[in-house]
């Protein structure tokens, strides 16, 4: 099974690592965790996300769909990154998440990504497109 850890924080905790943090050591520290999840071999990719400011939301509610620049006013929280890890279980990618090195204001949203046999549609041709692309590509 593969899973997807979301990295939010919140605005106030983002400002707040900006000011107070030694970059140094968070680099260190994030390093060490994904250095372990490697060894271990569930590390499958990890990313960090630029600034929200550089980002736009695309809303499909209307058509045409409506574009817009961020940073979102709205947003209590802003992604910052991700892993996607391949685990056994559920229980696994929550030992994993718990024990990701971040603090307060900062969360981990945990997702299953979805596999092709979710999809209850073996003569699709889409799907079956899609596993051909998986089979070359990996």
């Amino acid at each position: 099974m593969r899973y997807m850890m979301i990295m939010q924080v919140t605005p106030e905790a983002a400002a707040n690592a900006a000011a107070t943090l030694d970059m140094e050591q968070v680099i260190a520290a994030m390093g060490a965790y994904n250095d372990e999840l490697q060894k271990t071999g569930v590390f499958l990719s990890a990313e960090g996300l630029s600034d929200a400011g550089e980002g736009f939301r695309v809303d499909f509610t209307s058509a045409p769909p409506t574009v817009t620049d961020g940073p979102y006013a709205e947003a209590r929280e802003v992604f910052t990154g991700f892993w996607i890890l391949e685990v056994a279980s559920r229980e696994e990618a929550e030992h994993w998440a718990r024990k990701c090195p971040l603090g307060p204001g900062v969360a981990l949203e945990v997702r299953r990504v979805n596999e092709l046999t979710d999809f209850e549609m073996p003569d699709n041709e889409w799907i079956a497109k899609d596993q051909e692309w998986r089979a070359a590509n990996a």
